[in-house]
C-alpha cells in the first residue's frame, strides 16, 4: 500500500485504477519507472491506488492464494506453444473480450517472495487478467474498439500508463502517451505501425483526457493526432531516487565503483539505456573514437533491437588496450557494455561518471538527462525533440546527427573542469522541476479537473 503522511492522511479521495503491465516485465523500462513514481505520487496525494496487470497463466476467482502463485509462475521453454496450440489461441482471441475481460484480485498473503512481489505493495489491491495485452490488442485489431475490463471495485478514475486498447466503464478513462516515436521515426522501432496509428487515433477520439511528459510531446499530440489542447496535459516525469542512495557519500560510491566495475570516480563516460536506433549509439561510439579520449565509455542497459551495427561497433578491436600490471598483461576494453543493472549499481555509475552522454535523436522526456542532473553529473545531450526542454541551460547540447559535433562535446566536457562545475550547479537547480513534490503538484492539478 502506498505511504501517506500529514494532511494526506486526513481523508481518502477515492480509488484510481492504474494499468501497470510494464511493472510485471522482467527488467526495468522507462515506462515501469513512470508507473512506479505515478503510483507513489497518487498515494501521497491521498488516493487509494489499485493496479491492473497481465499474467500468462489462467486464473479464477475460486483459486484464492493459488492465483498468487500462478501469477508469478515461470514459463519454461518446454511450455512454449505448439503450432496447434497457437492456432487454437488465435481462434479464441476474437471471443475472449466480447463480454469484457475478467480481472481477478491477487492476494497479498506473503506466500510468494521476490522483488516484483515487493513492487506490488505500491498498490492497495492488485488485479490480473490472463494475457491482458495479447487479448486486448487482438480484440482491437478485429473489432476496432477498446476491450472493456469488467468492474474491479468502484474506481473514480482509470489511468492507462501507456497506449493500450483498454477501457473501464463507469469512470473517466485517461491515457498517457509518452511520445509518437513509432509514427515520427517509423524506421527506428519494430512496432506495428498500422495498429499503433489506429490505436492512437481511437484514443484521441475516445479518451476522457490524454497525459504526456513534455511540452514537446504535447505539441506533437495536438498537431498530429488532432486532439484539442484542452484535453492534453503535460505533467513531466518525476525523478525519485531513493533517499538511501542519495545519502551515500563519495567514498561509498568510489568503493562501489572499484569493487563492482574496476572504475574510478570521474574516470569514465556513461551512456545508459536500451541499444536501439533512436538512442543513436552508433554515432556516439564513432564520436567517442573521434574525440581521442582515453577515458573508457561505459554503455549500461538492457537489450534492444535493430542494433547489429551498434553491437559490432561496441565490440570493435580498436577499443581493446593492453596494460602491464606487474608480471601480468591485462586486456582491457575502452568501450564496455554492461547488461541490465539493479538501481543501486546504476546510481553509482551515474554519480561517478565524468559526464553522462545521451545524444538521442528523439525522446518524449529523456529521463537519463533529468536523473544525471539530480545526481550532480554533467550531461552532454541532443539539441532536438524534448531534450533541450528537459536539459534547459544545464547541459551541453550537440547535434545528434553530427559525429563531429558530438565528438567536440565529449572533448569539451572532458577537458574543462570549470564547465563541468557550472553544469553541475545549473543541473541540480534545474532538476528541481522534476522533483517528486513538483510532480505531485502537477498530478493533483490534472486529477482535480477530471
Amino acid at each position: 500500500m502506498s505511504d501517506t503522511s500529514g494532511d494526506e492522511m486526513s481523508s481518502r479521495r477515492g480509488t484510481i485504477l492504474y494499468e501497470a503491465h510494464n511493472l510485471a516485465l522482467g527488467q526495468g523500462t522507462g515506462i515501469s519507472t513512470y508507473v512506479r513514481t505515478l503510483a507513489q505520487a497518487a498515494g501521497h496525494l491521498g488516493y487509494d491506488v489499485d493496479g491492473l496487470f497481465g499474467v500468462e497463466r489462467g486464473l479464477a476467482r475460486s483459486q484464492g492464494r493459488l492465483n498468487e502463485v500462478l501469477a508469478f509462475d515461470a514459463v519454461a521453454d518446454s511450455e512454449l506453444m505448439t503450432p496447434l496450440e497457437s492456432l487454437w489461441r488465435n481462434i479464441r482471441y476474437p471471443f475472449n473480450a466480447l463480454g469484457g475481460l475478467q480481472a481477478v484480485e491477487l492476494p497479498h498473503s506473503g506466500l510468494v517472495v521476490g522483488s516484483f512481489v515487493e513492487t506490488l505493495k505500491l498498490f492497495r489491491r492488485a488485479f490480473a487478467v490472463t494475457r491482458l495485452l495479447d487479448v486486448s490488442v487482438m480484440h482491437f485489431r478485429i473489432y476496432g474498439r477498446l476491450a472493456r475490463v469488467k468492474a474491479v471495485g468502484t474506481p473514480i478514475l482509470f489511468h492507462a500508463t501507456h497506449p493500450i486498447p483498454l477501457s473501464v466503464k463507469g469512470c473517466p478513462n485517461i491515457y498517457t502517451i509518452h511520445d509518437l516515436v513509432p509514427l515520427r521515426l517509423p524506421y527506428a522501432t519494430l512496432d506495428n505501425k498500422k495498429y499503433f496509428y489506429r490505436l492512437l487515433m481511437e484514443l484521441a477520439r475516445k479518451a476522457d483526457h490524454i497525459v504526456t511528459v513534455s511540452e514537446y510531446s504535447k505539441r506533437d499530440i495536438i498537431k498530429h493526432l488532432g486532439v484539442d489542447e484542452r484535453r492534453v496535459t503535460n505533467t513531466y516525469q518525476a525523478v525519485d531516487i531513493p533517499a538511501t542512495l542519495m545519502a551515500r557519500n563519495d567514498d561509498e560510491v568510489a568503493d562501489d565503483l572499484a569493487r563492482r566495475f574496476g572504475l574510478e570516480p570521474g574516470g569514465y563516460f556513461l551512456f545508459y539505456g536500451a541499444i536501439e536506433p533512436k538512442k543513436n549509439v552508433a554515432n556516439l561510439v564513432d564520436a567517442y573514437a573521434a574525440s581521442g579520449s582515453n577515458l573508457p565509455l561505459i554503455l549500461a542497459g538492457g537489450g534492444g533491437w535493430q542494433n547489429r551495427v551498434e553491437l559490432r561497433k561496441i565490440r570493435d578491436e580498436r577499443f581493446t588496450n593492453f596494460r602491464i600490471d606487474g608480471p601480468v598483461i591485462r586486456r582491457e576494453r575502452q568501450v564496455r557494455r554492461l547488461e541490465y543493472l539493479p538501481r543501486d549499481q546504476l546510481v553509482s555509475l551515474i554519480r561517478g561518471a565524468r559526464a553522462v552522454l545521451f545524444p538521442s535523436i528523439y525522446e518524449g522526456f529523456g529521463l537519463p538527462v533529468a536523473e544525471a542532473m539530480t545526481l550532480g553529473t554533467p550531461v552532454v545531450t541532443s539539441n532536438v525533440a524534448s531534450l533541450p526542454e528537459i536539459a534547459g541551460d544545464a547541459a551541453l547540447l550537440v547535434n545528434p546527427h553530427s559525429v563531429e559535433d558530438i565528438a567536440r562535446g565529449i572533448s569539451a566536457i572532458e577537458a574543462d573542469s570549470d564547465l563541468r562545475a557550472e553544469l553541475v550547479a545549473r543541473g541540480r537547480n534545474h532538476a528541481r522541476r522534476f522533483s517528486p513534490a513538483a510532480y505531485r503538484e502537477q498530478l493533483q492539478q490534472l486529477y482535480g479537473t477530471l
